[in-house]
């Protein structure tokens, strides 16, 4: 596994880089047998590599007896074909591994159609480098005239006819999601989208607020196709929360195309947990690698803008695995951070920890359109009191008792649209705002 080091400021350091690519190999299976890093000052179209640093590849290729070589950056399609000659090997890109990854993870038949649209994609420019051996001649003469239809000129038409196919399918599909999330809309339950770097234990945490054993594995696209349940918050009965696909520094752009409809999920959403793995070294990379993704998206303004976006979906950052951070000095300086701004919550999903006042926090974000309603019910109206606790948050209940009656005084936060549903149903009951 190599990288090449262009001499640009970059979010991480050219080791960081080399590891996360490691950890992308390792999530297939792949057994890295060394790393190197090299030191380029212009890049060379050909190769990328100077011509002493390719020599220096393919000899510790040929030493490892490796079969596969990768490249930590982006590669033409004529820089991979000539690396692959000049190493006698395999060799893929970056952007290649992740697509194989995807390939390998994808679970559904949407997730299928995404990782295949994608993979054309970036498979249309390379079929001078998989195809040269069929770059013969198919036929002659006709009103065309000229030599006919090579190999490659047909097998890109079919990657092309295909791509349009998958595309139609993900139309339908997009539709679909459209169609449900209007239906989601049209309910009065709110939904949570999860976003963040992968790895960043997002299904881990979706499992500890659900109750749901999604996979959730120390490993790099553990999750790719969304997964939704419902949950239950202090004082609001049911919201949804969804777990999406992780995000990755570089995140070929044909990936977020193709997994744009699942993507847009967070689009939808009401509040979306960012959740960063604080104990991460590289974790504020990772939290701006994120940001350009939503932002691309449209869910929230790119890194530095003045306003934000007028449909931004509120974030709330999670800081997660802070189980991880084992110097107490590090620990305190991390908490101190994040009492000190408004959007941050620190949670260990894995042990628990902070779970409980994440679950109020979200509650009181979702709350903010909520009132305060004072009701007076006697005591036989048992089911409406249980309706009060089921939907609303009580805030206090005061039982009294008055000539062999009792009344009961409830004070409860709820949302508008919820009182109304209260008085339909229990329209005996009087209840009146006191906010």
């Amino acid at each position: 596994m190599v990288h090449a080091d262009l001499g640009k400021r970059q979010r991480r350091d050219v080791s960081a880089r080399l590891e996360e690519a490691k950890g992308l190999a390792l999530a297939i299976g792949l057994d890295v047998c060394g790393t190197e890093a090299f030191r380029i000052r212009q890049s060379r179209p050909a190769t990328l590599f100077g011509s002493g640093q390719v020599e220096e590849i393919a000899a510790f290729a040929s030493h490892e007896q490796a079969e596969l070589i990768v490249v930590d950056n982006n590669l033409t399609p004529v820089q991979q074909s000539n690396l692959e000659k000049a190493c006698s090997a395999k060799v893929i890109d970056r952007t290649g591994l992740i697509l194989e990854i995807f390939g390998e993870r994808a679970a559904t038949a949407e997730g299928r159609l995404q990782v295949e649209l994608a993979h054309l994609d970036y498979q249309a420019g390379r079929l001078v480098r998989s195809w040269t051996h069929l770059e013969r001649q198919r036929g002659g003469f006709g009103f065309l005239g000229g030599p006919g239809e090579t190999q490659i000129e047909a097998d890109r038409r079919m990657i092309r006819d295909r791509m349009a196919r998958i595309r139609r399918e993900l139309e339908q599909v997009t539709r679909t999601r459209g169609l449900h999330r209007a239906r989601r809309q049209r309910a009065p339950w709110p939904v949570i989208a999860l976003a963040g770097y992968t790895n960043a234990g997002k299904s881990t945490l979706f499992n500890r607020l659900t109750g749901s054993t999604v996979a959730a594995q120390d490993m790099l696209f553990a999750t790719l196709d969304p997964t939704m349940r419902q949950i239950s918050l202090p004082g609001i009965d049911k919201a949804i929360l969804s777990d999406t696909v992780g995000f990755v520094s570089d995140l070929p752009h044909q990936l977020v195309a193709a997994f744009r409809a699942t993507l847009e999920e967070v689009l939808s959403a009401d509040l979306i947990l960012h959740v960063r793995d604080i104990a991460h070294p590289d974790s504020e990379a990772q939290r701006a690698d994120v940001l350009d993704v939503l932002a691309e998206l449209g869910a929230v303004g790119g890194e530095g803008e003045e306003a934000p976006l007028e449909n931004a979906v509120p974030v709330l950052e999670v800081w997660n695995k802070v189980d991880l951070i084992d110097d107490p000095d590090h620990a305190a300086a991390i908490r101190a951070r994040a009492e000190q701004q408004q959007n941050v919550a620190i949670v260990s999903a894995l042990t628990g920890e902070g779970i409980e006042a994440l679950r109020r926090r979200l509650a009181d974000i979702l709350g903010q359109g909520h009132r305060r309603y004072e009701f007076e019910l006697s005591g036989n109206e048992g089911a409406a009191l249980a309706w009060l606790h089921a939907h609303g948050e009580v805030l206090s209940e005061i039982s009294e008792a008055e000539d062999d009656r009792v009344r009961i005084h409830v004070s409860v936060r709820m949302e508008p649209a919820d009182h109304e549903r209260f008085l339909r149903i229990h329209g005996e009951a009087q209840g009146e705002n006191s906010d």
